[in-house]
């Protein structure tokens, strides 16, 4: 998968969702009354509709692998993050039994642990679960010390440029401000694509960059962190340069993941930090795929003739950027967890099909078919897996000095505060928003201000 749009949604008062809810679960119920003979337990499994497929291959190899003991049952949610959290969130606030797993988002898991909506991992299963998975992964699915979930496959941003444009990448943010605007002062691409939208993007952009600089934005038990020392400051001032450069890319305050993929395909970017779908676009041709076939000339600019060179030919990745020059960054990770829920009946067994259903052969066919990189190390030696992807090793590395989002029920809340101070980059006041950041946040994590 491309990375999803994460849920910015807003808390709801449980009464309507309860509510709304209800009617769903008659309508279960009602499904489940018919007459005939009781087959083996049906294990529900509600997944993203992106890699759908995949996700359904999962569940038949699994349930041909319980030899009847169970049956697991793909169940699709709708595409966007916010619209899956809120179908669960109903379904789970009105006690729905015909929920058992759930193929979580990362900044789902201190929230629904908080709620009471997932199991938490019983020490065996959760022992065999950590085995081999990789650290930052296994971050996400902790919360308070404990195992909530199961990560199921993962994602992170890596530096993608042209290197006929810049044939050492730039390792630092300010080198790449460096490199873009003396590109724009030669009049050849140089824009820098980044998630800088009103959205989850910029808030991953901005932990990203605080994170690498040595901060934090909040503690687990909800203290506040971000003004404690340089790095908010830090993190706000290269956000700013890089918007309010002479280099900019014009859109940049509207862009998401796919629009600085496209602006690099046709042409007029020099550099994107972007999740590793981008790799295996730009190498589809159209009409399939935006592809990379746009042709540049002797300069790297793009141009209607055929000059024999073209975009993709001149990609390539490198380690996202630094903040410090002595220190990796530390890229915000996406991906997607498996819970159990505390709604459904049959726990034991959702445990030993979650197991299933992330394991080395699924994790596999999910990454080289679905374009979602695996939680488990091993896979990162497998020629196949290697083969689908090419950056694996950046990636690899990118996802051994990870850091996660908040693990913070209020993550929602601190995110859309996030989201509305850092919008638009380029008017940003490294000087002034790190306080009012700090008091946003707070009042985020005391639900303050808000829609509840």
């Amino acid at each position: 998968m491309g990375e999803p749009v994460h849920s910015t949604l807003r808390r709801r008062r449980a009464r309507p969702l309860a509510a709304v809810a209800s009617g769903l679960l008659a309508a279960a119920m009602v499904a489940g009354c018919s007459s005939g003979p009781a087959g083996p337990p049906v294990l529900n499994f509600y997944t993203p509709a992106d890699n759908a497929s995949g996700y359904a291959a999962g569940a038949e190899a699994c349930t041909q692998a319980a030899n009847g003991r169970y049956v697991i049952r793909q169940q699709t949610l709708p595409k966007a993050a916010d619209d899956q959290r809120l179908q669960l969130a109903r379904r789970l606030v009105a006690g729905d039994p015909e929920v058992d797993l759930m193929a979580l988002d990362v900044t789902w898991t201190a929230e629904f642990a908080e709620a009471g909506w997932i199991e938490p991992w019983p020490e065996e299963a959760a022992a065999q679960v950590e085995a081999g998975t990789l650290e930052g992964p296994l971050e996400t699915a902790r919360y308070q010390g404990r195992l909530w979930a199961a990560p199921l496959n993962t994602n992170t941003q890596l530096l993608w440029y042209r290197k006929d444009l810049a044939p050492q990448p730039p390792q630092t943010w300010d080198e790449m401000i460096e490199m873009s605007e003396a590109l724009h002062e030669q009049g050849l691409p140089s824009y820098i694509e980044v998630q800088a939208a009103q959205y989850e993007g910029i808030s991953v952009w901005f932990n990203t960059l605080l994170t690498s600089a040595g901060g934090q934005l909040v503690s687990e038990d909800g203290e506040v962190l971000v003004d404690d020392g340089d790095a908010a400051r830090k993190a706000a001032s290269i956000m700013q340069r890089v918007a309010a450069s002479p280099a900019s890319d014009p859109s940049l305050s509207v862009a998401q993941e796919n629009d600085g993929r496209l602006q690099m395909e046709a042409g007029l970017a020099a550099f994107q930090v972007n999740y590793p779908f981008v790799n295996a676009s730009i190498n589809t041709p159209p009409p399939d795929g935006g592809g990379g076939g746009t042709f540049i000339d002797e300069q790297g600019r793009p141009t209607s003739e055929d000059t024999g060179r073209r975009v993709v030919d001149v990609f390539a990745w490198a380690p996202y950027p630094r903040v410090d020059p002595d220190k990796p960054a530390t890229v915000t990770i996406g991906g997607l967890n498996i819970g159990v829920s505390t709604t459904g009946g049959n726990t034991d067994l959702a445990f030993e099909a979650a197991i299933c259903l992330r394991n080395r052969e699924n994790q596999l066919v999910n990454a080289t078919q679905g374009g979602v990189p695996p939680t488990l190390a091993e896979l990162y030696d497998d020629p196949s897996f290697q083969a689908e992807y090419p950056a694996w090793e950046a990636i690899r590395t990118s996802l051994e000095n990870a850091s996660v989002r908040p693990a913070t029920p209020a993550y929602t809340s601190i995110s859309i505060v996030l989201a509305d101070l850092l919008n638009p980059p380029a008017q940003i006041d490294p000087d002034t928003i790190v306080a009012r950041m700090a008091t946003e946040v707070e009042r985020a994590v005391n639900s303050e201000g808000l829609v509840p």
